[in-house]
This record gives structure tokens, sequence and C-alpha cells, in this order.
């Protein structure tokens, strides 16, 4: 059994399609960002950076693991799937994943606050994190033209990065002139373990200004 702390957020969602996907029993811990839970001592004893996602692996003798490309690696080899055994395929896999967390949740995470959330309307900061998360989809086009998928076959890399390009609307990024990124993002939510893991736990209303306040003020805008 696993216990999954998290939001209805990109990185949440990463979690929650994997475990559909990989079909574990878990149980789902949904935090309240604005009131602060995950900066609650019982949490940070799970994930001392105070964010979600988190598990708690009960069959691992209660092992926690935060960080949710960290998390994705975790399910993947604990389960044998979604992760490729050849190491050159699996190299592949992890580039993906960390293009991912390096660079597509970063610059659509900062596009989404100076576009969404930041009281000022600053256009060059606007101009350059959704031109630095347009360049980013265009990698993905580019490299989505030659393969099926990112990695061989589907896999975490493909999980985590359809979690937050499927967003790209709420940055103010389009994919129109991304034909092959767009085949790719339809293809993954079609999959029934992905509409089953993106709809929890439910969003927050996040065109609510005391929604959007509070985010911005705890750093959950992401």
């Amino acid at each position: 059994m696993i216990d999954l702390y998290t939001a209805a957020t990109p990185n949440g969602h990463k979690v929650s399609i994997a475990l559909e996907e990989l079909e574990l029993t878990y149980t789902l811990h949904a935090l309240d960002l604005m009131a602060g839970e995950q900066k609650e001592p019982w949490f940070l004893a799970i994930n001392p950076n105070g964010r979600i996602p988190a598990i708690v692996d009960r069959a691992e003798d209660n092992f926690a693991v935060f960080e949710s490309g960290a998390i994705l690696i975790y399910l993947a080899e604990k389960t044998g799937e979604l992760m490729p055994t050849d190491f050159k395929v699996r190299s592949q896999v992890l580039q993906w994943l960390m293009f991912q967390m390096g660079g597509v949740g970063p610059m659509m995470g900062q596009a989404n606050v100076f576009h969404r959330y930041f009281p000022e309307k600053i256009q060059p900061a606007i101009d350059r994190y959704q031109g630095e998360s347009k360049r980013l989809f265009r990698v993905l086009d580019a490299h989505l033209a030659q393969h099926e998928y990112l990695a061989g076959d589907y896999s975490i890399a493909d999980i985590a990065n359809w979690a937050w390009v499927h967003t790209h609307n709420w940055s103010g990024v389009t994919v129109d002139d991304l034909p092959h990124l767009q085949r790719w993002l339809a293809a993954i939510a079609a999959r029934p373990a992905v509409q089953r893991g993106i709809i929890m736990p439910p969003r927050v209303d996040r065109t609510d200004p005391t929604t959007v306040g509070t985010m911005l003020e705890r750093g959950q805008s992401r």
C-alpha cells in the first residue's frame, strides 16, 4: 500500500498517473496548499522541502520518497514497468525525464507566475518564460517527428513531460504549429489510466484572487 500526498498540480499528476498506469493500490491524501499543510511538521517529516508530491511506501517499512521525478523512478524500478531494462534506453528515459525536471517544469512554472499570478504584468518576464517554454516544445516536437514516444516505449518520461505540456494554454503558449507534439499529447490523453490520474485530486479554482495571492505567497504556483 502506498500513501500519496499530493495536490492538483502537474507535479502531483505525474505521480497519480503513474500509480494508475502501474495499477498500484494507493491512498490519496490531498493537501490544502492554500492553508499551508505542506509546511506542517508532520509533512516535513516526509518531505523536508515542504512540497508535493510525496509518497510513503507502507510495504517497504514506511519508506518515504519525495521529488516527483524521484518518485517516478522509484515506482518504475519497484514494479519493473514504465522503465526499460536496456541500459542505453533506460538512459534515454532518464534524459527526457531530466529534460522535464530541469527545463519544461521550471520554465512553464515561471510562465504561469508572470502570465497568470503576478499582480503586475512584466512583459519582458512573460516573453522570456513563454518563449523558453515554446523553445522546449519545439525540441519535443522535433524529436517526436521521428519517435512515437520520447524514449522507446511509453515510459515515465512521457508521463512527466505530458503532465506539464498538456497545460500549455494555462502558460499562454500555443502548440498549434507543432503537429507531432499535438499527436503525442492526444495519444497520451486518451489512455484510461491518464484520464483517471489527472482528476485526482480535484483542482482548486486558480482564477480566484484569494487563491492566487496565497499561492504566490507560499511559492506553490507551479
